[in-house]
């Protein structure tokens, strides 16, 4: 059995603002640096085997806050994406609340199709391995909508540098 710690990564200037970031690459503020860095600490007696991030900049870094005490370098995927918004990309959330969503957005078929797949790439990948996965808000929501078999919506909201276990 393969052992996911699935993690959000740290607060981000644009999550502080309240920007639509989907696959844009954001930076962490110095807040989302410490969350991380606290998530570390409370990691340290997990024996990871492997580290694998997002290919997106505000993963990736938190990513590399948790390997740099470790003998491990973090593997990047695309499959760790956060959803593709299309036309919502890079604007404010509050005033997105009425307007209908762009064709250009990720459908969540799609995205539920991709939290399978990084699931099964996981699977093959690294079996019977304790492996620390970090993505995003919406994306680490489909990934355990697949694996639980529910809806999105029935997977509570993950918080910046929040992580949770799933057995394979």
């Amino acid at each position: 059995m393969t052992t996911l710690y699935l993690a959000r990564h740290g607060e981000t200037v644009d999550n502080v603002a309240r920007i639509m970031q989907g696959q844009r690459h954001g930076e962490l503020t110095p807040a989302g640096i410490a969350q991380i860095e606290q998530l570390a600490i409370s990691l340290d007696a997990v024996p990871f085997d492997a580290i694998v991030s997002s290919d997106l900049r505000r993963s990736y870094e938190s990513a590399m806050i948790i390997a740099r005490k470790r003998d491990l370098e973090v593997t990047q995927t695309p499959l760790l994406r956060e959803r593709d918004w299309g036309d919502f990309t890079g604007l404010y959330i509050p005033g997105l609340k009425n307007l209908p969503m762009p064709l250009n957005v990720e459908p969540m078929p799609d995205l539920l199709q991709r939290a399978g797949n990084f699931l099964d790439w996981i699977r093959t990948n690294y079996p019977n391995q304790v492996v620390l996965a970090v993505g995003h808000g919406i994306i680490n929501k489909a990934i355990q909508a697949v694996h639980y078999g529910k809806l999105t919506r029935e997977i509570p909201r993950m918080e910046n540098a929040e992580c949770r276990i799933l057995n394979l």
